[in-house]
């Protein structure tokens, strides 16, 4: 039976009542610091941790628990004679649970200003060691390191009944997850104050994440798959308000449409099939948008993954619910927006936060299983936002205004799609999408014929290319086609050739210096 509770909370949720509950089963509760002022004010009989030591708490909190008598209380193994003995000769009494969670380090770098003295500060010592050593002795100790789990141990505390050792082994692992999570978090902290040399990656990466959602299956059925988020991430950047279960695939399209939507100021709209944009557009209205992106093609769009960034309303909404869509991803609804658009019983309607998102894209490590490892990479945030002085233009006719523009909207559109990667429209629609091509002149064959297919005229019409073009063929396709302009990186060892190609077609043609390779 347990005797003796240690309670050592920076987060004092639940904390009193579970005290409370241990006191009734006539087990001494020993606390230190701030806890023990909470719990005595809240009426509760307990012993200071210095009256167990025999060494008062010093260095402003520092030193508490590091002592024989707490850590031999909770390392003896019960069935160790050895141990037993030990215990005995020393006076040190067993402690058989231990709830502890830690300074909210976390929260204090997430401050605005921090200094490195309030990190340091908030950098808990004592606590781990509880942990550690509880959990380390968990077929004696109980650790509790969630306050959620308070509830459980109570209840079986308050009815007088052994705590099962599945429940023992289960707060155990989590109590080394804690601990784990926590050092994670500090190293992360500091190493990111290290300035990188040569804008290098660090030399380890740790991630801790936490299951989030389990879904019905992976990109396949035959596959597992849930969504995580790091630990310090409290909830997701979204939120689900109508229609079925979200997928694996439908979580891959959404970041995908949010990828682009974050590119635009203007209302604007995007379409993702399998990872893949199949049609975008800005407009006026999120309507306008909406039917322009469609029209890019429509038969892909079916069943597609649609963004705004925008709040929807009923008039969008009216158009949307006129096809069948997977998901509509948005900033928000409008309430007539959703009468209309629930009546579409599995359509998912999801509100997402894309200004968060576009703020922690930027700032994350982009990572994919290789081989026996792991690639990582900085994002690919591009330069669609570069002045256009920073363009170059090679041709011997400048772009126009207008053919300007369009490069510039293909450009944003481009990046997102998977190489070799075509995109054909205008500045504010695209026509036609050529995507994941082995041959880049295939690539542009299928973008045109897309196009040809929606109906769409390309005289006047600009191409974006995500990296240079080996051939001028890639040209002659497109100035058959009546493509006027051209934006690409360059860099090819044919860019002579491409570039008497432009000339010879009269069109224009505008280098960017900068790839957009997407696999």
């Amino acid at each position: 039976m347990m005797k003796r509770a240690l309670l050592s909370v920076s987060d004092k949720k639940g904390i009193v009542d579970f005290a409370k509950t241990l006191c009734r089963a006539g087990i001494e509760v020993i606390a230190t610091g701030g806890t023990a002022r909470v719990l005595k004010d809240a009426g509760v009989s307990i012993t200071d941790v210095s009256a167990i030591t025999g060494f008062p708490e010093t260095m402003e909190g520092r030193i508490k628990t590091l002592h024989p008598k707490i850590h031999g209380a909770l390392l003896a193994r019960r069935d160790n004679s050895h141990h037993v003995e030990q215990a005995q000769k020393h006076e040190i009494r067993f402690i058989d649970l231990v709830a502890v969670n830690l300074y909210p380090f976390g929260q204090t770098i997430r401050k605005p200003g921090v200094t490195t003295d309030e990190a340091l500060e908030n950098i808990d010592i004592g606590g781990p060691a509880m942990i550690r050593s509880a959990a380390k002795n968990f077929q004696d100790v109980c650790v509790l390191t969630d306050p959620d789990d308070y509830s459980v141990v109570a209840e079986l505390i308050g009815n007088g009944k052994e705590l099962p050792g599945e429940l023992r082994y289960r707060l155990m692992v989590k109590a080394f997850e804690h601990t784990a999570e926590y050092d994670r978090m500090i190293a992360g902290y500091f190493q990111g104050l290290q300035p990188a040399a040569d804008n290098d990656l660090p030399d380890q990466v740790h991630l801790s994440l936490n299951k989030a959602q389990t879904l019905r299956y992976g990109e396949n059925p035959q596959q597992q798959a849930s969504f995580y988020l790091l630990s310090e991430e409290k909830k997701p950047l979204f939120r689900q308000i109508h229609g079925k279960e979200l997928s694996y695939n439908n979580l891959l399209d959404m970041d995908a449409c949010a990828r682009m939507v974050c590119e635009f100021t203007e209302p604007c709209c995007m379409i993702v099939k399998h990872n893949n944009p199949c049609g975008a557009a800005t407009g006026k209205s999120l309507y306008e948008a909406y039917t322009k992106a469609r029209a890019t093609d429509p038969m892909a769009a079916f069943g597609g993954v649609v963004g705004f960034n925008d709040t929807v309303d009923a008039t969008a909404a009216q158009e949307l619910s006129a096809v069948f869509i997977e998901v509509i991803v948005s900033p928000g609804f409008e309430p007539a927006a959703v009468e209309i658009l629930q009546k579409k019983k599995k359509m998912r309607l999801i509100e997402f936060d894309f200004k968060s998102y576009d703020q922690a894209r930027r700032s994350s490590l982009e990572i994919r299983p290789a081989l026996n490892g792991y690639l990582l990479q900085s994002p690919d945030i591009g330069d669609s936002h570069s002045p256009e002085s920073e363009l170059t233009v090679v041709s011997q006719r400048p772009p126009t205004a207008e053919e300007s523009a369009a490069m510039r909207f293909t450009w944003k559109i481009v990046r997102h799609v998977k190489s070799n990667a075509i995109v054909l429209g205008n500045a504010s629609q695209t026509f036609g999408i050529g995507a994941g091509q082995m041959s880049r002149v295939d690539s542009v064959k299928l973008a045109i014929t897309k196009a040809r297919e929606a109906g769409f005229s390309l005289k006047g019409a600009a191409l974006a290319s995500d990296a240079f073009f080996p051939f001028p063929d890639n040209i002659d396709e497109a100035a058959r086609a009546g493509i006027s302009a051209v934006i690409q990186p360059g860099g090819s060892v044919n860019d002579r050739e491409v570039l008497e190609a432009v000339n010879l077609h009269g069109m224009a043609m505008t280098l960017t210096r900068t790839r957009h390779f997407r696999h």
